[in-house]
């Protein structure tokens, strides 16, 4: 399938060569890039996608062990979806982008017919529902709407989730065409705000830090005049954080002396936290557990 309703396919790369990271580059927003423009990633600000966008320094790229090992088992998912549904073998497929507009971009998992499957791999269930539901991470809904939005491919995609170590589900995604004219319309300001050089605020994520802490080149033994405003930003959070800390400690403190020899801290069967212990028997450290808020 070389042409889709609104899709022209640009190729197929293998991911991380030179011919990938064109196809995906310069100022277009891929499917795994529109979470970010919105927010919504847990791994891109609005912020360090904008100094990709743009050809600035940006942090470098380390492949996750749940990324490497979401990699390895595509094809084993791909296999159980497949015996799940024989009557709609799984085709693999390349970079598309949307014909008309040429720096709207997608590389969709797999097609099976008309319809879009995309492949995961979680490390927990924490933000997937039941099988069948429509309770999965809001990124992965961008992303696969995206897909759907660029290739035309409206009927309802398949999101495939490997939760680790032995739970398969699979669940549906609508196409929602108000939420995909949002997202073009974020799109659009956001590449035009490259264009003029206007990057986005700084925000607490971790990807806008790290995108901060490659930008400069060097060091001159200069003194740099900050505004109050920012001296005042910068020390209110430093006591705030430290007050958290202690806080977090003597929780933490409550928590263990109350668990004892034990092993868990549960209310009423909600699992609260978990104590790890040395070879003498010692507390190691209390761990919590992740849940649903």
């Amino acid at each position: 399938m070389n042409v889709t309703p609104t899709g022209v396919l640009l190729g197929t790369f293998t991911p991380g060569t030179p011919a990938w990271e064109q196809a995906r580059g310069g100022l277009c927003i891929t499917a795994t890039e529109i979470a970010a423009v919105l927010g919504l990633s847990p791994w891109q600000s609005p912020f360090s996608l904008w100094h990709k966008k743009a050809g600035l320094p940006t942090a470098p790229f380390n492949p996750s062990p749940q990324l490497k090992w979401g990699n390895r088992f595509e094809d084993d998912v791909a296999e159980e979806y497949t015996e799940r549904h024989p009557e709609h073998p799984l085709l693999e497929t390349g970079t598309w982008q949307h014909k008309d507009r040429t720096w709207q971009r997608a590389t969709p998992d797999r097609f099976a017919g008309e319809r879009l499957v995309e492949i995961k791999t979680a490390a927990s269930d924490l933000d997937w529902g039941p099988e069948g539901s429509d309770v999965f991470p809001v990124h992965y809904r961008c992303q696969v709407i995206w897909q759907q939005d660029t290739l035309g491919l409206l009927e309802p995609a398949h999101l495939a989730v490997l939760i680790l170590p032995y739970d398969y589900r699979e669940y549906v995604v609508e196409y929602d065409a108000m939420d995909a004219e949002i997202m073009r319309g974020a799109a659009e300001r956001f590449l035009a705000s490259v264009r003029r050089g206007e990057r986005p605020p700084i925000d607490g994520s971790d990807a806008t830090y790290q995108t901060i802490r490659v930008q400069p080149n060097g060091r001159e033994d200069i003194d740099v005049e900050i505004s109050a405003e920012l001296a005042a930003d910068y020390e209110i959070a430093q006591q705030a954080a430290k007050a958290s800390a202690a806080e977090i400690t003597r929780a933490r403190g409550r928590i263990l002396d109350a668990i004892g020899n034990g092993y868990r801290a549960v209310h009423n069967d909600r699992r609260i936290a978990y104590r790890t212990v040395n070879p003498d028997g010692t507390t190691l450290a209390l761990q919590p557990y992740r849940s649903h808020p």
